[in-house]
């Protein structure tokens, strides 16, 4: 049987806590800046709990 493999681009975007929720980065915040609101800009910058249905494709995704 062949070893599980991590997928890489999940392992760079996606972080666990310390009591095991995962993380991620909010998107938008590349580029057209100057019309987005401050609080927007803000916003986008946290981190965010992924939705519980998608937990358990990740942790499949990282190899857990």
């Amino acid at each position: 049987m062949p070893k599980m493999k991590t997928h890489q681009g999940t392992k760079k975007r996606i972080k666990k806590t310390a009591s095991g929720k995962l993380m991620r980065e909010k998107s938008y915040r590349n580029h057209f800046l100057r019309k987005k609101s401050s609080a927007r800009k803000r916003a986008y910058g946290k981190q965010h709990e992924i939705h519980s249905s998608e937990t358990k494709n990740i942790k499949r995704a990282l190899g857990e």
